[in-house]
């Protein structure tokens, strides 16, 4: 690996931990907000701010005519994609503890080690794969299948909502690894953010008003549907650290994908499940049940194999001699 490699690499690797804490607080300031804004509210403040941020990065790396792209349909595909990731993802966090919504959507980078097979022609062998079906056992652990609909505390629907987050969440960085080649990180940023805010303007257009909330509405689709309102004293700090959050999230998740490999960047991911657990437990209280405990080990311990084992392959291919994956 050549120097450049090692510092694009090690870039990459640092950007993916900075989006892994700046993600972190996000979930945490959204779910606090969950029970009194509206879920398109809450994005609409937080990609108004973001993308203000972003077009003076934008500026900064290279002008404004790096908008121009000859790609709009790629981009467009990774915007859908990523706002329904976002949007299943926070429905389902208003109603489950933070830890169980992020260990669920942890399913995410099995999903991008898979993708990258068909997608990005990577080569997965049978050690990663059966390293990959240990952590979607995981999954299935947290899904409780042994337990009936009336013992537990969410619908089946909302426990696999952050796993739809998952898949799409996983096509979005296998979209974002092709535009990279040619896009800039706060570029690439730009664009999401304005799709949040078109996305958001059209729940506001329809359901603004609240007109779809009644009292038997779940907790999830209220989160989702409820009215638009003002927010209350000191609240609004609370939207605009999201803003400027927003935007650290956007540039540095492009940029971790533009300059690593997603086999590379994928498992630093899992920096976000102990900080998840830590902002549950300090600012929710709540304390992970066994089955999350469960799922949570079985998928790190997938995610760590899986690099452990790239990084095994990488230096056995420059000592000039193969490994069986």
């Amino acid at each position: 690996m050549t120097q450049d490699a090692q510092n694009r690499a090690g870039l990459a690797i640092l950007s993916i931990m900075v989006a892994m804490l700046a993600i972190s607080l996000n979930d945490m300031l959204i779910k606090q907000l969950s029970g009194g804004y509206a879920l398109h509210q809450i994005v609409f403040a937080r990609s108004a701010i973001g993308i203000g941020l972003s077009l003076v990065l934008v500026h900064f790396e290279g002008g404004f005519h790096m908008l121009k792209t000859r790609q709009p349909g790629l981009h467009l595909l990774r915007g859908v994609l990523i706002v329904v990731s976002n949007m299943t993802f926070f429905v389902a966090l208003a109603a489950l503890p933070l830890a169980e919504a992020t260990a669920l959507f942890f399913v995410a980078p099995l999903f991008i080690t898979l993708l990258s097979i068909p997608l990005l022609g990577e080569k997965v062998g049978p050690m990663r794969l059966g390293a990959v079906a240990v952590g979607f056992v995981g999954v299935v652990i947290m899904q409780r299948p042994w337990a009936s609909s009336e013992t537990l505390e969410v619908s089946r629907l909302v426990l696999l909502l952050p796993v739809v987050a998952a898949v799409t969440y996983a096509l979005n960085q296998i979209v974002t690894r092709r535009l990279g080649l040619t896009a800039k990180a706060s570029v690439l940023s730009v664009y999401i953010q304005a799709m949040f805010v078109v996305v958001s303007l059209g729940f506001f257009a329809v359901a603004g008003d609240g007109r779809f909330v009644g009292p038997d509405t779940s907790t999830s689709l209220t989160f989702l549907l409820r009215a638009w309102v003002w927010p209350a004293p000191g609240d609004e700090w609370v939207f605009i650290a999201l803003g400027l959050n927003s935007a650290v999230i956007g540039y540095c998740l492009s940029q971790a994908y533009r300059l690593g490999d997603a086999a590379t960047v994928a498992p630093f991911e899992y920096v976000l499940l102990p900080m998840a657990v830590f902002w549950g437990v300090v600012i929710f209280g709540e304390l992970p049940a066994w089955e999350v405990w469960l799922g949570i080990a079985l998928i790190l311990a997938a995610g760590l194999f899986v690099f452990l084992r790239e990084q095994q392959k990488a230096r056995a291919v420059r000592k000039g001699y193969g490994l069986r994956r």
